[in-house]
């Protein structure tokens, strides 16, 4: 009987994001980068593998090495999973900097505001004082 098993694993690999799929099949061990652009969704990665699958282009076959896991505990494996899930994963550095740029843009949208309304308040000023000037030419 053969095992056969894959993996992908998506990261944040400055500028893009990728993923690394993984396939053990008779003993062999294949590999391959996909290249994202924006942070994928899961349904994203699945309908991308579901469609380019046979386009894929997998390293040299290497033999894949034994590793004697041993059977894990069905509850245990769920606490394992949920703990991964809810770790800090490789997209929270990009979510920090998309978050300090978004800031940096709010900071100076603010800044640009407030020299437009001062601005036009001089303007106003402006207009008021020209008006009460006017008034008191003709006489």
């Amino acid at each position: 009987m053969c095992e056969i098993s894959s993996s992908i694993t998506v990261f944040f690999e400055e500028p893009f994001w990728v993923g690394i799929y993984e396939r053990k099949f008779a003993k062999k061990y294949e590999v391959c980068k996909i290249t994202f652009g924006a942070e994928p969704k899961d349904y994203d990665v699945y309908s991308f593998l579901l469609k380019n699958y046979a386009k894929l282009k997998f390293s040299r076959p290497v033999k894949a090495s034994q590793n004697s896991e041993k059977a894990i505990n069905p509850k245990r494996m769920q606490r394992l999973i949920k703990k991964q899930l809810q770790s800090s994963g490789a997209g929270t550095k990009a979510q920090q900097a998309l978050q300090l740029s978004y800031e940096r843009e709010k900071l100076e949208r603010k800044e640009i505001s407030r020299e437009q309304k001062e601005a036009k308040a001089e303007r106003k000023y402006g207009l008021r004082q020209k008006k009460k000037k006017d008034k008191h030419r003709g006489h």
